[in-house]
């Protein structure tokens, strides 16, 4: 593997300092510990280094990546799909269809992301073999022991009879590593605390009643414009009840959280990628693990009991030595051991902040993905044979299993769905629509 190629398709000019340790460091002789911030990197990191276990000549799952959550396993499987082109990657993980799952499996791949769960379904099921796999990695550990997933992780470790590697990854410093991982004689780097990996973060408050809560935020989203924004809450009701506000005001955001459809949670995400929505709202399920870039600011409507979830909820911002700011909205008597006292407020003192302006585009769907063997460049060249539809309109553009997003400048979305519905990509019929 030439480490410029995989440059070049991350697009990405080089390495950052805890990647590089990452590889000087390594010995494909001794398992390997990686402590290093939310955002910092970790999976190009340990992607690199599954590119010197693989061989396009075993058979069978040679990898294995358990992760805590959905979302996380999905990006991880573009990276890896980018890093290590040639070799079949699978993802696995709870709400998606298990008998697709199960066909993909037939044919096995060599590197199996998947959430504790739903690896062990399919090890009771014998799905997958698990004499094959010779390396182990264990993303975001401190978090999968967090969600409960401790009887998985063992029940699946405990089969693993062949492992000669594990590779464990975590976003805070474990003064203790569990002894049912099986981690023995190891390597460990840690970049936690390394002044370049600390985010570049403005810190402010907003001081509100409880009753004026609601209000406060609302001004401060309309104060800050078309900035980027993630807001935090603690309970999906919180969330519901700020999406409620904002879809009265015609504010164009989506929301985030475990009560909503796998399919739902995830178009919210690529929206708010591709910059097709700029506000999303949340829980802590958004905290950690994903592959959100560009985020300007960050809003605690409810701060977390816990430091560590604050932190993390921050790194979402300010990401690979990027700068952001945090707004925290606090009420007079709040206090927060982990909060310092001389944080600047931040003012809200008009009642009449213009509405924050609609986002640049809007996204479509495509009724035809990979298994129609449509690729981003068909999808391109699709829409600009369409009348007056040039390569600027055209943002980012996702491809699905069964089927495709694109982002378009919202002005042209209608026109777009009249000209492009029933025309022809790869000879077949296609649906276009508004997502």
């Amino acid at each position: 593997m030439i480490i410029q190629q995989v440059l070049d398709r991350m697009q990405i000019t080089e390495l950052n300092a805890m990647q590089k340790e990452v590889l000087e460091r390594y010995d494909a002789q001794q398992d390997f510990i990686l402590h290093s911030p939310t955002g910092s990197g970790k999976t190009l990191a340990f992607s690199l280094l599954l590119g010197q276990k693989l061989s396009p000549e075993k058979e069978g799952v040679q990898a294995l990546i358990l992760v805590p959550t959905r979302e996380l396993a999905l990006q991880i499987e573009q990276v890896i799909r980018k890093v290590h082109q040639g070799y079949k990657v699978t993802c696995c993980y709870g709400g998606n269809d298990t008998k697709v799952e199960r066909n993909k499996l037939r044919e096995a791949p060599a590197i199996l992301i998947g959430t504790p769960g739903r690896v062990m379904y399919h090890l009771e099921r014998l799905t997958i073999r698990p004499e094959t796999i010779n390396t182990l990695i264990l993303d975001e550990f401190d978090k999968s022991l967090e969600f409960g997933f401790q009887g998985q992780m063992i029940y699946i470790i405990e089969r693993l009879q062949n492992l000669s590697q594990r590779i464990l990854t975590s976003a805070t410093m474990m003064t203790e590593i569990p002894e049912f991982t099986g981690i023995g004689q190891h390597v460990t780097v840690n970049h936690l605390h390394h002044a370049e990996a600390a985010p570049k973060l403005t810190i402010k408050k907003v001081v509100a009643p409880a009753q004026n809560k609601l209000k406060a935020l609302f001004k401060l989203i309309c104060k800050n414009g078309p900035k980027k924004t993630i807001i935090f809450c603690n309970h999906r009701e919180a969330a519901d009840h700020i999406s409620e506000l904002l879809e009265d005001r015609e504010i164009i955001h989506d929301l985030f959280h475990g009560g909503l459809e796998q399919s739902d949670r995830e178009l919210a995400l690529l929206k708010f990628r591709n910059n097709s929505n700029r506000i999303l709202i949340t829980t802590d399920l958004a905290a950690r693990g994903l592959d959100i870039p560009e985020v300007d600011t960050i809003i605690h409507y409810q701060l977390p009991p816990k430091e560590d979830a604050f932190i993390h909820r921050n790194g979402r911002t300010a990401r690979m030595q990027a700068s952001g700011e945090v707004f925290i909205i606090v009420k007079p008597e709040d206090s927060y051991p982990y909060l310092v006292e001389d944080y600047e407020e931040e003012v809200l003192d008009r009642d009449d902040y213009p509405l924050p302006p609609n986002s640049p585009y809007a996204t479509l769907y495509i009724t035809g993905g990979k298994k129609d063997k449509i690729n981003k460049i068909d999808v391109v060249g699709f829409l600009l044979n369409l009348p007056d539809i040039k390569k600027e309109n055209v943002g980012l553009i996702e491809i699905k299993e069964k089927e495709s997003y694109v982002a378009v400048e919202r002005h042209l979305a209608i026109q777009i769905i009249k000209e492009a519905n029933l025309q022809k990509i790869k000879g077949r019929k296609v649906k276009v629509g508004r997502t």
